[in-house]
């Protein structure tokens, strides 16, 4: 026996469960109301833009999230290549050849150095780039052509990162270059660059002195 429900039973059950469809705005949003033209905008018809409003907010926040997630993924895997490359480093000259190879084939950077300065080398540096370079920070845009002539010494590179640590008695700079003038533009997220120099100053800590 087939207990088919007619649009009388709906309607019924609607008006005896006033309250059905307060527990229930995916349900609203999804329905379809008609509006009359050249009349005021029912209070409902407004609940319902409103739901299909938030609705479609929080999909493109999803969206936007699984995206993240994707790079993170990817950006992890690419860090624990780097990190692997690293630790097989067995004195200062390797792990400076393997940083710079490991970054340019591994992330796709057109430059990478990790270089070093005494302080008074580090002093002239500062004077003839006309910059301050302090352990911890790390500075990333578009310099001019000379600055990045003196830092890379290649003035096809548009924009640039340099991460800034001590090792020892000396200062170390790591530097990436991109060609791509809008690649670091100085907006971006400098955990993983800091990440990347943070490996090297603590591979650099387990030679010699």
């Amino acid at each position: 026996m087939s207990n088919k429900i007619n649009d009388k039973d709906v309607e019924l059950y609607l008006l005896k469960n006033t309250d059905f469809f307060l527990t229930r705005e995916s349900i609203v949003s999804e329905l379809n109301f008609k509006h009359s033209p050249g009349k005021a905008e029912s209070l409902l018809e407004r609940q319902v833009r409103k739901l299909r409003s938030e609705q479609k907010d929080l999909l493109d926040s999803l969206s936007v999230f699984l995206s993240n997630a994707s790079e993170n993924e990817d950006l992890f895997s690419k860090s624990k290549a780097l990190v692997l490359k690293v630790v097989t480093a067995e004195d200062e000259d390797t792990l400076i050849e393997l940083m710079s190879k490991s970054l340019k084939k591994i992330f796709d950077v057109d430059a990478a150095y990790l270089k070093f300065f005494t302080n008074s080398e580090m002093n002239s540096l500062e004077e003839s780039t006309g910059m301050t370079f302090s352990a911890g920070e790390t500075k990333h845009g578009s310099f001019a052509t000379e600055k990045i002539q003196i830092l890379f010494g290649d003035d096809s590179i548009k924009s640039v990162v340099i991460s800034v640590f001590k090792n020892k008695n000396k200062i170390g700079l790591l530097l990436i270059g991109s060609k791509d003038k809008t690649r670091y533009l100085g907006d971006e997220d400098t955990t993983f660059i800091e990440f990347i120099r943070d490996i090297a100053e603590a591979k650099l800590k387990t030679f010699p002195a």
